[in-house]
């Protein structure tokens, strides 16, 4: 459906990722449609990480409190809006395929209008408006409290707003697992790491206000949300911003405190964590709250030193160390997360054969690897030394083999064990088990599940005890108690 080829963003040579393929499908959610069955047909389509979830969370509950009808399907629909992604290459180059393919589906008149939103937008809209007139609305992140507006100005929206502003819900979840949900507390991020454009598109961090965090979560609970992922692109900077202003702003512990208080939600997952920023204060709290999991999502990004100096990162390995032995001291059935970046412009042998020994000292339970992306920019982008795919590749599968082994020892530490699950996924009946399910330790989608046998009654979205019987590399087996 690709109607032609476009640069529209300042494309490098690229050694480390090669070109996207064409036939790969963007990550998107798929939805039912929600809103007045009258109302005009809009789709939705979400591009990239969790963070765009919550925008276009937000994006559809706005749409629907005037009057909309909105899902995640094209067909039929009046109205294409794309949330788009501008992470890395790939993300870039998916958005502007889904983007041409909707511009396509109005020339054949099978849409009346194409709006593209979002992180690309936000950093190359002039390009964007330049080389593909035929969308007709890009906003930007920072101009999406206007898309509504504009939307009625156009004609796209009735001119009434059919649902009270009071009662419209602040998100509309749009997940398939409905009982887990994200809850975006800043924006935008501070740091100047070598590697990330996130800065270039999402700006300079941005705390969201405590009252109404509490208040978007109170709502998420009331839709049934068992579980709430806490997000930004560096969780523990939260409230900074605004204590440079008023030194009795609240920071990242007042935050949890007031959501203990003003929801009943049973869990809370903390993610982007960087290790540099979590503080005794929170580490103590996350150890006499049970609804605030013992489980943190901690990125290091590498385990060289001169890595890290490269990268801008403001860890060392001698911090990083002291950070995981006092959480583990604090928090003994803590489950840590990390990720690393292979391929950083420089990486020798030598540097990755030291992150693998810092890995296999540390044994994160969890370990997610990545290739490095190089992006038009920033500071990695103008270093030399960048590594050819093909040896990047060859690392990421013997550091993968060295997590495979780490991660099977942990889990059989766990066989045996009682644990409280929270239930994803009933299976069709006559296969192996009967639900797929998550512990404490078990983060949705980047990390393992628990396959469930002797639970034939149970529903998504149910938390129940069972006892691990067994353990894969990555999974967990448990039989319902």
């Amino acid at each position: 459906m690709r109607t032609r080829d476009l640069p529209v963003f300042p494309l490098v040579p690229n050694p480390v990722r090669p070109d996207v393929n064409p036939d790969v499908a963007p990550v998107r959610h798929e939805f039912e449609a929600v809103g007045s069955p009258d109302g005009p047909r809009i789709a939705l389509v979400t591009l990239g990480c969790d963070k765009n979830t919550v925008d276009s969370e937000r994006i559809m509950a706005s749409l629907v409190g005037h009057g909309a009808r909105v899902s995640s399907d094209i067909q039929g629909a009046e109205i294409l809006i794309v949330n788009t992604c501008g992470f890395i290459q790939d993300a870039k180059e998916q958005s502007v395929e889904t983007i041409l393919d909707a511009c396509d589906l109005k020339a054949r008149g099978h849409l009346n209008a194409v709006v593209a939103v979002g992180c690309l937008v936000q950093r190359y809209k002039t390009e964007l408006e330049h080389e593909i007139p035929e969308v007709d609305l890009f906003m930007g992140l920072t101009e999406l409290q206007g898309l509504v507006p504009e939307l009625r100005r156009r004609g796209f929206l009735p001119a009434t707003q059919s649902i009270p502003t009071m009662e419209q819900p602040l998100r509309i979840l749009s997940t398939e697992t409905p009982h887990t949900s994200y809850l975006k507390i800043s924006e935008g991020c501070d740091h100047t790491c070598a590697f990330c454009a996130i800065p270039l598109m999402r700006g300079l961090h941005r705390s969201e206000p405590v009252e109404n965090l509490v208040r978007e979560a109170a709502g998420l609970g009331v839709q049934g949300v068992k579980e709430i992922n806490v997000i930004s692109q560096d969780t523990t900077w939260y409230g900074r911003d605004r204590k440079r202003l008023d030194p009795s702003a609240p920071l990242l512990p007042d935050l949890l405190r007031a959501l203990l208080i003003g929801t009943d939600v049973p869990w809370f997952r903390l993610f982007y964590m960087y290790p540099s920023g979590i503080t005794s204060e929170l580490i103590e709290l996350i150890a006499n709250e049970d609804r605030i999991l013992p489980y943190l999502d901690m990125p290091i990004q590498h385990g060289a030193d001169r890595m890290l100096r490269l990268m801008r990162r403001p860890e060392r390995q001698v911090t990083i160390r002291r950070r995981v032995e006092q959480l583990r001291q604090t928090i003994p059935e803590l489950t840590l997360r990390t990720t690393v970046i292979l391929g950083f412009p420089g990486e020798t042998d030598d540097d990755f054969a030291e992150m693998l020994d810092f890995l296999a000292e540390i044994r994160f339970e969890r370990v997610g690897a990545f290739a490095y992306s190089m992006e038009e920019g920033t500071r990695a982008a103008e270093m030399e030394g960048h590594v050819p795919i093909e040896l990047v590749n060859e690392r990421m599968g013997e550091l993968m083999d060295v997590q495979r082994e780490i991660s099977f020892e942990k889990n059989a530490e766990l066989v045996g064990q009682r644990s409280m699950v929270l239930v994803d996924e009933v299976l069709e009946e006559d296969g192996d088990f009967d639900a797929l399910a998550r512990t404490i330790g078990q983060a949705l989608d980047v990390d393992g599940v628990t396959n469930l046998c002797n639970a034939a009654d149970v529903q998504s979205g149910n938390m129940i005890e069972v006892e691990i019987v067994d353990c894969l590399d990555y999974d967990l087996i448990g039989k319902v108690i």
